[in-house]
């Protein structure tokens, strides 16, 4: 029936085709509706029962959910943001028109008003932004019968109830965590102190960048973590769930920016024609622009390419070799410093790993250049002239020293943009194939006007 639902076109009658996505499950009807045009997915929506609708806008995967929700009648879509978890409906109002988020918002219950007022007041990106403040938390003088009792009255409400919050009954300030396991198997009579473990819990600036939640996530092992203020106090939590969104969001972003494309959030097919102008052709400006000083380069070496136009048989094969060793010192220096593998600190380390490295593959690299040559020469493919083994040195000593830039470079650069304050990412490919595409050459002809001169230079 889903497959069917899937692929053919929207009943005429919007409280028929309520009937039957009601059937299905949220995901699902999410994934029907992300293959519909705007107008058609939102026909049906407001035949959806309440609850139906809450679960379909809380999951991240429905695209354009802000254009969705403003569809509805005003007062069914502020219910279902007052109603649905916080943290989602912040995101869909930091994608709604600054005019229809603020007459929404003043629509909203006010306990919900409140909550996404204060979320939507922290950066996008960072803890504040993403967590949630429906919690379960507990003064520290209860015990683990009242800790229970209380779980079954509020768990409707909240986020999620593996992870609850121990704070001081005056104070409010963080205590301990308590996982609902060693809950479970406690005494009931036990004060819950005692059931949590004897350790300071792990916890969040709200200012804090999601790849730094994540990693602390990751690195503990939590299903949630608390975000709290200079006070100790929680704010709110970031759930495991809402950190894998984030992780696929950043890795995204990450992946447009190696191909030299400004990241985007949205996906391929929803991207305006406009919009994807805009996201590509900034770098392929900057990428042309570097690939022009390749031009500069060869002008400069120009009488040696009119003395020895073997060399230009060779152009590609040099740059080529270069700019992929940087490319990839790049994409692993970057993976590297996002998961916290490295540190800025280590530059100096990372360059005497990379130098010989680069040397070395630019070593094998170059065997595999003279022995080409020498096999074309000696079979008679072609005729490199009477000087072919001082060129086939020059080609091989050239990889040596273009791979080995190139290797230095490309893990170079993402700690000289993280030291300033950029993101690594970009340091693209293909902008770190450029650099050393200019600098390949300049290391080509510079290495053959010592090797050939007198002969054929």
């Amino acid at each position: 029936m889903q497959d069917d639902l899937t692929l053919d076109a929207p009943q005429t009658d919007p409280a028929t085709e309520a009937a039957r996505l009601a059937k299905l499950r949220p995901a699902d009807i999410v994934d029907i509706l992300n293959d519909r045009d705007v107008e058609e997915a939102a026909l049906p929506l407001p035949y959806l029962p309440l609850d139906t609708l809450i679960e379909i806008f809380d999951q991240p995967e429905l695209i354009f959910a802000e254009v969705l929700i403003l569809k509805l009648p005003e007062d069914l879509a502020a219910r279902i943001l007052s109603r649905m978890s916080f943290d989602r409906a912040t995101d869909i109002f930091h994608e709604m028109p600054e005019d229809d988020a603020t007459r929404m918002l003043r629509r909203l219950e006010p306990e919900a008003r409140s909550a996404i007022e204060d979320l939507l007041a922290y950066p996008p990106n960072t803890a504040g932004a993403l967590m949630t403040t429906e919690f379960v938390s507990v003064p520290a003088d209860w015990t683990a019968a009242q800790t229970l009792d209380h779980i079954r009255k509020v768990e409707r409400t909240r986020e999620t109830i593996y992870a609850i919050f121990v704070c001081d009954p005056h104070k409010r300030t963080l205590l301990r965590a308590v996982s609902l396991r060693r809950l479970i198997t406690a005494d009931p009579a036990a004060n819950i102190l005692t059931v949590a473990r004897d350790a300071t819990p792990v916890t969040a600036p709200p200012t804090m960048d999601r790849e730094d939640v994540a990693r602390l996530i990751t690195k503990h092992d939590l299903l949630a973590i608390p975000v709290v203020n200079r006070a100790y106090q929680v704010l709110g939590i970031v759930t495991v769930d809402d950190i894998v969104d984030a992780i696929i969001a950043e890795g995204t972003e990450d992946v447009q920016k190696f191909g030299g494309v400004t990241a985007s959030e949205d996906p391929y097919m929803q991207i305006g024609f406009g919009q994807m102008l805009y996201k590509r052709a900034g770098w392929l400006g900057i990428l042309f622009l570097g690939e022009m000083l390749t031009a500069s380069a060869m002008q400069h070496f120009s009488d040696e390419l009119e003395k020895a136009v073997v060399l230009t048989l060779f152009i590609p094969l040099i740059m080529s070799s270069g700019g992929n060793s940087g490319s990839q010192a790049t994409s692993l220096l970057i993976r590297a410093l996002a998961l916290g593998d490295v540190k800025l600190r280590d530059w100096w380390r990372i360059a005497l790993r990379e130098l010989p490295t680069g040397l070395t593959l630019g070593a094998f690299l170059g065997v595999i250049g003279v022995a080409r040559i020498a096999l074309w020469q000696v079979s008679g493919f072609y005729d490199y002239g009477e000087h072919w083994m001082l060129v086939a040195i020059t080609v091989g000593a050239a990889l040596i020293g273009v791979v080995g830039f190139g290797s230095l470079i490309g893990s170079m650069l993402p700690f000289v943009l993280k030291a300033v304050g950029f993101d690594p990412a970009s340091a693209s490919a293909p902008f770190v194939a450029t650099f050393v595409d200019v600098a390949g050459l300049v290391i080509y002809f510079s290495v053959a006007l010592i090797l050939l001169r007198g002969t054929l230079l």
